[in-house]
This record gives C-alpha cells, sequence and structure tokens, in this order.
C-alpha cells in the first residue's frame, strides 16, 4: 500500500539523518570500548566529539556526553521555528533539509532531561505543542502549494474516483503528520 511505502521512505529518511554528524560535548570522562572493528571514545570531560547521532545516544543517554550547544534543539528553539513558520505565510526554506528530523530525533534528549529532572515537564510538553504547530504550519502550506488551482466550487466538482483519491491522499498525509 501507499501508506506503507510512504512510512517506509519516511524511516529510510530518518535512519540516513540518524547517521548524520552532530557535535557533543563531554560532560564525563569515559574511557570507551570498541565493537566490530570500530571504536568509541576515549572521551574527555570538557572536549567535543563528532560523532554519528545513532552513535551518541547511548553516550547521551548514560550521561557521559551531550549535545554542544551549536546542534541542540530544545523547546525553546522549536518554539522559534514554530514563530518563524507562524509569521512567514510562505513554505520557509530550512538550512537543515533533515529539520523535521531533527525535531523528531532530539525529542528523546528532551525526555532523557526531563527524566534527569534538570528541566521542568512543561518544556516538553511545549516542545511537543510546538512540533505539532510546526507540523501543521508547513502541512498547510504544502497543501496550499499542491492544491492552488483548486477552489470550493472545483472540489464540489470532482468525481466519486476523484473524491476518493482525495481522502486516500488524506490518509497519506495523516500517516507522514503522525510519524513526525
Amino acid at each position: 500500500m501507499i501508506e506503507e511505502r510512504l512510512t517506509n521512505s519516511l524511516k529510510r529518511i530518518n535512519f540516513i539523518f540518524r547517521n548524520e554528524i552532530i557535535v557533543t560535548n563531554c560532560i564525563k570522562s569515559y574511557e570507551g570500548f570498541s565493537l566490530l572493528g570500530e571504536s568509541f571514545g576515549s572521551f574527555e570531560k570538557g572536549k567535543n566529539y563528532k560523532l554519528k547521532l545513532f552513535s551518541a545516544i547511548a553516550f547521551i543517554e548514560k550521561e557521559i556526553l551531550k549535545i554542544a550547544s551549536t546542534d541542540k534543539c530544545d523547546n525553546i528553539d522549536v518554539q522559534r521555528y514554530a514563530i518563524e513558520e507562524r509569521d512567514d505565510v510562505k513554505l520557509i526554506k530550512r538550512a537543515n533539509n533533515f529539520f523535521l528530523n531533527k525535531i523528531k530525533e532530539f525529542k528523546r534528549f528532551m525526555e532523557i532531561e526531563i527524566t534527569k529532572k534538570s528541566k521542568p515537564k512543561i518544556d516538553f510538553d511545549r516542545y511537543n505543542s510546538y512540533t505539532s504547530n510546526i507540523i501543521d504550519s508547513r502541512l498547510l502550506k504544502l497543501l496550499k502549494l499542491s492544491m492552488a488551482e483548486l477552489s470550493l466550487e472545483d472540489e464540489r466538482k470532482l468525481t466519486n474516483s476523484e473524491k476518493f483519491l482525495y481522502k486516500y491522499l488524506y490518509n497519506l498525509i495523516k500517516t507522514w503528520r503522525n510519524f513526525f
């Protein structure tokens, strides 16, 4: 089905993002280890390290590394993105083509901060709310772009098969939206 293909494509894109290099900062020295010929560490407290996101996640969860301020994406950043999206009627081109994936993946780091009680739960609630605002705003802009020629009157003129297609597309968009 198309929904499955869309979900699989979104997962592949997310996999590509998780292989992107991020900058981390060591908060607790660690000797490191080797696994299947690849070394992870050693890490010295206070130094920055570039790692693939999927590798960094385990060290972040174990409180050895944290995302460097240059790469962070917390509720304040997501709020700024949401305001920019709200205030600009046109679709905004982001410097990072994995912008939505970053928000999706960095949500786990907010969860870690909440669990450690280094951030209040309200920040996580805000993160989720701003993320929804961004998704909805960008989705609306995409729909407007793709249906610029379609008026309400034209919509009423759709055949049954066209209405079916429209409903089918709605389900695809719902799958995409739920992914993020």
